[in-house]
């Protein structure tokens, strides 16, 4: 190895020119930013959808209703699923750990029982809401709910 063989590690060294080095560099004067505006001047940027003073497309396209921020967002789980999973399992208490384990739910999940379907075994649940119609078709078969 000698100091005239020696080369720079691959893809370790600038390939761009330097800018503001003077009129014998090829990019001297205005250093390749062009002759005046906001973009020759240092520290210019410009926000996102900027487009030149034109009405941006984020504020031309119409906006549309109302999105509620408290709003609660529950999984919805068919008393007919509990049906099923009793007659396969034999399951009688569903808690949100029986649902979790049957894949209905996931650990953070706030359960709905709704009224799809039929029900004709007693079943005990334990969930964080309940519509009208599945409360009176669980306790009509003897079963109970239990909100969370």
């Amino acid at each position: 190895m000698k100091l005239h063989t020696l080369k720079p590690a691959p893809n370790s060294t600038k390939t761009s020119k330097r800018v503001g080095r003077g009129q014998g560099s090829g990019k001297g004067g205005t250093s390749a930013r062009g002759n005046n505006g906001a973009g020759q001047r240092s520290g210019n940027s410009i926000k996102f959808g900027f487009e030149g003073g034109q009405m941006p497309l984020q504020r031309r396209i119409p906006k549309f209703g109302f999105t509620n921020r408290n709003r609660v967002e529950y999984l919805p789980v068919n008393v007919f699923k509990l049906q099923q999973l009793h007659e396969q399992h034999g399951i009688t208490d569903f808690t949100l750990d029986v649902l979790i384990e049957h894949r209905l739910a996931a650990k953070n999940d706030l359960i709905k029982v709704l009224c799809k379907g039929e029900i004709t075994a007693k079943i005990n649940i334990t969930a964080h809401a309940c519509s009208a119609a599945a409360k009176e078709a669980i306790e009509a078969k003897g079963g109970t709910i239990t909100i969370l």
